[in-house]
């Protein structure tokens, strides 16, 4: 099975933003909802809220309601592991 390169871009961009791959590293320690995050991060609430959607369409978030709140978590464990191989090929060191 081929996966198809738009999706693959779909995926890669969603993270190809500070204020999203920011988002993403708060929510690989702890699932959070959209006020905490914008506590951490700053800006407008509505902005952090559209960097959310644009994550979750993108398959890298879960949500989760719980009384008025939205709870946002990574729907994988691997991003450390991208993170990582992304880091090392920043530094020009040798990959994974």
């Amino acid at each position: 099975m081929t996966t198809n390169i738009v999706d693959r871009v779909a995926v890669i961009k969603a993270l190809a933003h500070p204020t999203r791959l920011r988002i993403a590293e708060l929510l690989a320690k702890k699932t959070s909802c959209v006020g905490e995050l914008h506590q951490q991060i700053g800006g407008d609430l509505s902005t952090v809220s559209k960097h959310l959607t644009v994550m979750r369409e993108a398959g890298w978030l879960t949500c989760q309601k719980t009384g008025l709140h939205i709870y946002y978590s990574l729907a994988c464990d691997c991003l450390d592991d991208f993170l990582r191989c992304v880091d090392s090929l920043s530094t020009n060191s040798n990959c994974c």
